[in-house]
């Protein structure tokens, strides 16, 4: 017994290992199951608290390190993004709508269910479901608003992102897999025998993956000729990864409820 509880405290305690040309350190601590996070121009982060029951909130964390709750009461607040001069929230719950934030209002565009990964581009909002068995990948469209159904049999879609060569790309972490989108239905998978991908990130490095394993995570870098490099190790279900804006990554660690920022050197 107390070896196994020796066991699961170095798994919790472990310090957070990266690769050879990289350094990480915690940038902010006691940010409850930080999810998303978004830099702003001015040197804020607002980052998303995915606690559930209405205990969750989206907050806004200043540069002097002051902090604030832009958006309280919700329950498993998990993607943002920005867009058309504010930014679009999910809810990782049933029955709970996808909303857009603006000059301090919260407007609601439609419901999903378990909603967690956004991307937006032009007049399309995506949106993908983490349900099992079986959740959605919706498109909504700013212009009309309408909402279209284009899957709806994928488990545990957790992101949707749209790469440097074109390809707009989706995980299903129960399968471990990242799937292309495509117009024909087919799907193809592009990368297999992941360990529970969550959050999907492109940049001219490559492909970003997170894994949302409780202990010994990774956050794991596919780059253009296809080569995958594990550049964090013992993460502890990690979320988010975005660029900073000043040549680094920051990183939501969920699990240990901090932010994490990456560093080449």
């Amino acid at each position: 017994m107390i070896a196994a509880l020796g066991f699961f405290a170095w798994q919790s305690f472990y310090p957070v290992s990266a690769a050879t040309g990289w350094s990480v350190q915690v940038v902010h601590r006691d940010v409850a199951k930080a999810a998303s996070l978004m830099p702003l121009s001015d040197g804020s982060l607002v980052v998303s608290q995915e606690l559930d029951k209405g205990k969750g909130s989206i907050v806004r964390i200043h540069s002097d390190g002051s902090r604030e709750v832009v958006v309280a009461n919700l329950s498993k607040p998990d993607g943002i993004v920005p867009t058309r001069g504010g930014w679009v929230f999910s809810q990782e719950s049933d029955g709970l709508p996808v909303s857009f934030y603006k000059d301090g209002v919260v407007t609601e565009l439609f419901k999903g269910d378990s909603v967690q990964g956004l991307w937006v581009e032009g007049d399309d909002l995506y949106a993908i479901e983490d349900r099992k068995p079986a959740g959605r990948l919706l498109r909504y469209r700013w212009s009309d608003q309408s909402l279209t159904v284009l899957r709806d049999q994928v488990q545990e879609g957790e992101a949707i992102v749209r790469c440097t060569d074109g390809r707009l790309l989706y995980n299903e972490k129960q399968k471990g897999v990242v799937r292309e989108l495509t117009a024909d239905g087919s799907d193809p998978v592009v990368l297999s025998n992941l360990n529970q991908p969550t959050f999907l990130m492109c940049d001219e490095r490559g492909l970003w993956i997170n894994e949302d394993a409780t202990h010994r995570a990774r956050l794991l870098l596919i780059d253009k000729q296809g080569r995958q490099q594990t550049i964090l190790s013992f993460l502890k279900a990690p979320q988010s990864i975005v660029p900073s804006g000043r040549g680094t990554y920051l990183v939501a660690e969920g699990g240990r409820s901090r932010v994490l920022e990456l560093t080449p050197e």
